[in-house]
């Protein structure tokens, strides 16, 4: 099945050892282990345990990706992830700091992600008639809006707050060997996101919402039920990837989680998801997710400017989806001829 980029994306992989490897997510491997050599070439810091070290501020934005991934095999968008992180970051920090448990802190923390991914829900399947970006748009404002009154209300007037007790989060920032424990838990979460995506009847039902919604709905597909517990996904693996933030950044601000959501379609349409439903896997997204990940690192490691960095993603992401396309061209040409 080719969408309209003119990429090949199969929901259910082939098999064969030759026909991985002509994949995308072959060349995505490929793609993979280049970055990681540029990386050595341009800097003499970049090394296992330097990229390990830097990592987690990086790893809690795949959390998300997953649910993301989700939402774009529906044929759904949500752009609200960025604003949600901020906001559930912002409540997890000022409930900390005013002599709230750590774990009651980390269950305010997820339940405000749930919390919002519900709403999400429950208005993009309340008012179908409304696009999903529209919908997302206007909670994106919303969170990040109720964020900076709570910093004005109970952040000391300004737009940044550190948490005062760190010892729970110092906790979930501890190493096992020269991992950080954030990239197990995205290992684990990814595994368990990828097998219901692509070997359930759950993930069955998304590629047959996201390729027609209304022959899903005849063939008795709770649609809207389904698109509900996505967005609600979503929003809670915000609030996990909020946690984890906080785990690098020990504080929140009204810019956090600017640019998140961005970031995370990147990962998922660069790992071969397309926008418009019903194809592509999480396998892509997960390697395009190290990708960008690895790539932040070792650009950063020379200094290069946050925005250069955004400018080389994007164009990472044009190439994804301009060579397939022209690739395409090609071949159908020299068929006519």
């Amino acid at each position: 099945m080719a969408g309209k980029s003119g990429r090949e994306i199969s929901a259910v992989p082939e098999g064969g050892i030759k026909s991985k490897l002509l994949s995308w997510e072959g060349a995505l491997v490929l793609i993979l282990i280049g970055v990681n050599i540029l990386g050595v070439a341009i800097s003499p810091n970049y090394n296992v345990n330097n990229v390990l070290r830097e990592m987690p501020r990086y790893l809690a934005e795949i959390f998300m990706m997953f649910g993301m991934g989700y939402i774009l095999v529906l044929g759904d968008i949500d752009i609200s992830v960025g604003a949600l992180v901020c906001l559930a970051g912002t409540v997890t920090v000022l409930s900390s700091n005013a002599g709230a448990p750590f774990i009651v802190a980390v269950i305010i923390c997820l339940g405000v992600g749930l919390l919002g991914g519900m709403l999400n829900g429950f208005i993009a399947t309340r008012f179908t008639e409304l696009p999903t970006m529209i919908v997302t748009l206007g909670t994106q404002i919303i969170f990040r809006g109720i964020a900076e009154v709570l910093f004005e209300t109970w952040g000391n007037g300004g737009g940044t707050a550190s948490m005062a007790d760190t010892k729970g989060l110092m906790l979930l920032a501890k190493k096992l060997g020269p991992f950080p424990i954030a990239f197990f838990c995205v290992i684990i979460v990814g595994v368990i996101m990828i097998v219901v995506l692509a070997k359930t009847t759950f993930g069955r039902k998304l590629y047959a919402i996201g390729s027609n919604k209304t022959a899903a709905y005849y063939a008795g597909i709770k649609v809207e039920r389904i698109r509900f517990i996505c967005y609600s996904l979503l929003g809670f693996l915000s609030g996990l990837c909020a946690l984890f933030l906080l785990t690098a950044t020990f504080g929140s601000n009204t810019t956090t989680g600017q640019g998140f959501e961005m970031e995370v379609i990147a990962m998922c349409v660069f790992g071969g998801i397309a926008t418009t439903g019903g194809k592509g896997n999480l396998t892509g997204a997960f390697i395009a997710a190290f990708i960008i990940v690895c790539l932040r690192i070792a650009l950063g490691q020379r200094n290069i400017n946050t925005q250069v960095i955004l400018v080389i993603i994007g164009l990472m992401l044009i190439i994804s989806v301009l060579v397939p396309s022209i690739s395409s061209a090609i071949t159908a040409r020299k068929k006519r001829a």
